[in-house]
């Protein structure tokens, strides 16, 4: 009976010290929005909103054995958005004194005070915003320093140099350590602290190491990369693993060939698929549905992508890259199927958006969550070699160029490289080409995904084949 005091005593005091890499604690973060808001509230606003956010981080990176870059960020922020009826203004600040919050407030007032009315401004609804905060396990902090990381960053390059006496150069090899804590709070009807006005925040992080080896000389110089992407320090791909296989992905490419114009199928590698499931996402994101900039309008319940396709989303994967327990917005989030079937079960929304289109918010403001996209015909098997098997005479695409995708009308054009197969076995790299189709018609011919999934940000596929495509050529 005696513990629960001295746990809410422990508890407060764990708010006001610092997590570790932080200069702010999160009591100082409520109190720092408390102002924000009080003084929202003390100007005449009914409803307002106010975020404080703090990033720090190191990054290093080398490059043929030698030490190049040191780089550490810290950065804060203050936003706060007040709500005058349907008139809306926003101003930000990172100067966190008194005076300073209290005159952003009033900037964002006076903003609101002569913009036109918007119909569909203001907080979500009390029915969608989140009561209750999962802890997803996203803060992982790593105390490195800057030798450490060079260290790490000359390790992955000797790695990719020690591969092959062929690796003849490097664009260089990086670490990178992020984190980052927040804490927002909304007024409403000139009240806080109870159900249906939200309250919250956490802390994540983000850590990676990269090379990118060159092999070969002159015109036959070919180069590319590896990563490896995680949110806990200890969850990295070792130094020397992430430079061997950027090593042998390099190697792989040199004496490549052009081909001629043709039309064949084209197998995307995973990470590149990744890509393809982020068109998706754009085309059925609520901001492009509203404007009806878009190749996808009014498809919910319609059938856009193969019969055997599914896309689920989890926001509440532990520790993953696309987890959260709920939005930009402090709108709840929940895992559902996004496409079943190949059938649109559902957009990407945000409060605004939703009521732009005379919807409920799906929780994605500030965008989606660890997406899935998955195959009813794969088999556990279907590795990559399998798919090359499937693919029978084609092409197989490692890496895309340029930013040739019009969302409006589906148009998909890139530069590409990647490798020529002929009866499931890999003949040759080809370089120098282009890829054309739509994504409409390619979403609709995906023909198989693989079973080798690659998690790449907050999305996951395995490799797709699609039936068919144009590839320029010589």
């Amino acid at each position: 009976m005696n513990q629960a005091p001295q746990n809410r005593a422990a508890a407060t005091d764990d708010a006001r010290q610092p997590l570790p890499g932080f200069q702010y604690a999160r009591a100082q973060f409520e109190e720092l929005v408390d102002l924000a808001l009080s003084h929202a509230k003390h100007l005449g606003a009914a409803d307002a909103a106010a975020e404080v956010s703090e990033g720090a981080g190191l990054s290093v990176s080398v490059r043929k054995g030698e030490l190049e870059n040191v780089e550490r960020n810290r950065d804060k922020s203050l936003g706060v958005t007040v709500y005058l009826g349907k008139q809306r203004g926003n101003a930000s600040t990172s100067d966190f004194s008194p005076s300073a919050i209290r005159q952003t407030v009033q900037a964002a007032y006076d903003i609101a005070r002569f913009t036109a009315e918007d119909p569909v401004a203001g907080l979500p609804d009390e029915a969608d915003v989140a009561d209750h905060h999962l802890d997803l396990d996203l803060f992982h902090p790593w105390a490195l320093t800057s030798e450490e990381a060079a260290r790490i960053a000359l390790a992955c390059e000797a790695a990719a140099f020690a591969t092959s006496r062929r690796i003849s150069n490097s664009e260089g090899a990086g670490v990178s350590a992020q984190q980052s804590h927040f804490f927002a709070a909304h007024l409403r009807g000139g009240e806080r602290g109870r159900p249906g006005i939200f309250s919250g925040g956490y802390a994540s992080s983000r850590h990676s190491l990269s090379v990118a080896p060159i092999a070969g000389k002159g015109a036959n110089m070919q180069r590319d990369y590896w990563y490896s992407s995680t949110r806990a320090p200890q969850d990295l791909a070792s130094p020397e693993a992430v430079g061997r296989y950027a090593a042998e992905r390099t190697l792989a490419r040199l004496n490549g060939r052009k081909i001629a114009t043709t039309e064949c199928p084209v197998l995307f590698e995973s990470p590149l698929a990744a890509g393809l499931l982020g068109s998706y996402v754009q085309a059925t994101s609520g901001g492009a549905l509203y404007r009806n900039t878009t190749f996808l309008p009014d498809s919910l319940g319609k059938r856009v992508l193969a019969r055997h396709i599914d896309i689920l989303e989890d926001p509440h994967v532990r520790n993953g890259k696309g987890s959260s327990p709920f939005d930009d917005e402090g709108v709840r989030t929940a895992r559902r199927k996004v496409v079943s079937a190949g059938r649109v079960q559902g957009y990407f929304l945000s409060t605004y958006s939703a009521r732009k289109l005379g919807m409920r918010t799906t929780g994605n403001a500030g965008g989606s969550h660890n997406l899935t996209l998955t195959s009813r015909l794969t088999q556990p098997g279907d590795d990559l070699r399998e798919m090359f098997r499937k693919l029978g005479r084609g092409l197989f695409v490692t890496e895309l160029m340029g930013q040739g995708v019009n969302y409006v009308t589906g148009d998909y054009s890139r530069g590409a490289s990647g490798y020529w197969v002929e009866n499931g076995e890999i003949a040759y790299p080809v370089h120098e080409i282009t890829i054309a189709g739509n994504l409409k018609d390619m979403f609709q011919g995906i023909e198989a995904v693989g079973a080798d999934a690659y998690n790449y940000g907050a999305k996951t596929t395995g490799s797709i084949l699609v039936n068919r495509m144009k590839v320029a050529g010589s």
